[in-house]
């Protein structure tokens, strides 16, 4: 591998680059602390520009460490809500609340400390301690990883722990023996990763501030490095999602406090590809009288290890006040709920964001599109009965839409 004083070499070239084509993010522009964390946290496995609205939500909701740490949980999953991977909120909450317990409410600027956090690994720390108390230390994300691979032309499977803990040590040395700003250097090799030296496609080679001392360039083995290990393959499941609504409400449910989606309100939902009849017979096990039933299009939506492969039913029942007054709705972690209420106080995961639709809500990241919901505008009061021409039981199962939407099938990460 190439040794640090030959890395030096990319240092002025590199920062010069940073300096002129840098993007004008709202946590660079000003660095404090928070925002440096909160903006890291929200970044891993999320895109720049889909972070962007979250990020001023976030920090206008939740201005500092201390209204981070007072948050309850349903208000913090809803900011959250469309971002996936909640357990990072969680652990932004548990977090928060530890520097307010143990470091006065400020957040820390020694990198063991920040380490020492919930939530908080290697490179999250290198990069608060780096950005925004200017600590010598390395930042390395998979965006260096793959710099620094294709620079010395490496081979070695970045997703082994010792490669990265090699990285990190030969980057702290670089910044150190430079004297180079840690900050801005840490933020110019992940600027680079992300604009220039691209995961997918081919590396914009011709623009790169680099090419000059990139291995990978001179012997156009880019499609190569980084190496990483094989993926396995994601576990299918398929499951039934069932739209509930009498003439104000709609069911929702609460997932158990462990396990994918922790924590968080979904519609109800049966594992495997329910037909009609099994449908009714669940609703009558909630106290419910099905009036109408209506297939819905089918679905997929891809986690990180699990695609969950939908089919859903539309139902109109009769007013679930009393089944909700009985005890039997809580007792399950089931409630009815207006569409208002659930735009703005429960969490929906993204999972069910295309059934979600249908009620002309807004969840997660539609939230900040302009235009219509892609089920139109007619809002909640949208589902009538009249919507519904089939009664209970009758007919067979097709695969039609509603309010003109198609049968598809759409793939999303969470």
């Amino acid at each position: 591998m190439m040794a640090i004083e030959n890395l030096q070499r990319i240092v002025p070239p590199l920062t010069e680059w940073f300096r002129a084509f840098a993007r004008d993010l709202p946590w660079r522009s000003d660095p404090l602390p928070y925002y440096v964390w909160i903006s890291e946290i929200m970044l891993q496995q999320t895109r720049v520009e889909a972070v962007k609205p979250y990020f001023r939500r976030f920090t206008e909701a939740l201005p500092d460490v201390k209204a981070l740490a007072d948050c309850p949980e349903e208000e913090l999953f809803k900011l959250w809500e469309g971002l996936g991977y909640y357990s990072r909120a969680r652990n932004l909450k548990k977090a928060a609340q530890e520097i307010v317990r143990s470091f006065g409410g400020e957040i820390p600027g020694d990198y063991e400390a920040l380490l020492s956090l919930p939530g908080i690994g290697s490179y999250t720390a290198g990069a608060v301690a780096s950005i925004a108390f200017g600590v010598s230390v390395s930042a390395v994300d998979g965006n260096v990883l793959r710099v620094v691979s294709r620079l010395t032309g490496s081979g070695e499977v970045i997703d082994d722990p010792r490669v990265k803990r090699f990285w990190e040590e030969q980057l702290t040395g670089l910044i150190r023996d430079s004297g180079v700003d840690s900050g801005l250097f840490n933020q110019a090799m992940m600027e680079l990763g992300a604009l220039i030296c691209l995961p997918n496609g081919k590396p914009d080679c011709a623009s790169c501030p680099l090419k000059a001392c990139c291995r990978a360039c001179a012997e156009g083995s880019w499609e190569r490095i980084p190496a990483r290990r094989e993926k396995k393959a994601r576990r299918k499941e398929d499951r039934t999602v069932l739209l509930i609504r009498d003439a104000v409400s709609t069911l929702i449910h609460k997932r158990d406090d462990r396990g994918l989606l922790a924590g968080l309100w979904e519609l109800p939902n049966l594992e495997g590809k329910a037909d009609e009849k099994q449908v009714l017979d669940y609703c009558r096990s909630l106290g419910l009288k099905v009036l109408q039933i209506r297939p819905l299009p089918e679905v997929k939506h891809v986690f990180t290890h699990v695609e969950w492969h939908m089919r859903g039913y539309l139902l109109l029942v009769e007013d679930m006040q009393e089944a909700q007054q009985s005890g039997q709705f809580a007792a399950e972690r089931f409630l009815a709920a207006g569409t208002d209420e659930i735009g703005e106080r429960y969490s929906v995961p993204s999972a069910f964001r295309n059934y979600m639709d249908y009620l002309g809500l807004r969840t997660g990241s539609d939230v900040f599109a302009s235009g219509p919901s892609a089920a139109g505008t007619d809002g909640a009061a949208g589902l009538k009965s009249s919507d519904l021409n089939r009664p209970a039981g009758s007919g067979k199962n097709r695969e039609e839409s509603i309010s003109g939407r198609n049968k598809n099938e759409k793939t999303e990460v969470d």
